[in-house]
């Protein structure tokens, strides 16, 4: 028997042993590489987001600042929250494709028992 089939996270009836492929290390760097998007672009969106609500709130006069026609600078702002959101999807999804998916790939196949 060798080393991999010892420590394999799947039994002879293919049960996972899912705390040891929580603790495998493709799956400790895929947790990685999302948290390290994730929080800090969840981060950005949050401050992004009350700073507008901040502004709403205590700078009226900046807000309601004409742009042209009866286009002001909050309205601008709240046309920008929707503008942001489909951003960091895109980001995400790019992110995603580019290094999450081939990791967790690797890490079906080995669980389902095809080749990696």
């Amino acid at each position: 028997m060798s080393t991999s089939e010892q420590h394999s996270p799947t039994d002879a009836q293919g049960n996972h042993d899912w705390v040891e492929v929580q603790n495998s290390p493709d799956f400790r760097e895929l947790r990685r590489r999302l948290r390290t998007f994730v929080f800090p672009m969840a981060g950005l969106f949050l401050a992004w987001y009350l700073l507008y609500v901040l502004l709403a709130d205590y700078a009226h006069g900046f807000m309601s600042t004409k742009v042209f026609g009866n286009i002001n600078v909050g309205l601008i702002l709240g046309l920008l929250q929707f503008v942001s959101t489909f951003v960091i999807t895109t980001l995400y999804v790019r992110h995603a494709n580019k290094k999450l998916d081939p990791l967790a790939e690797k890490l079906r196949n080995e669980l389902e028992g095809g080749q990696a």
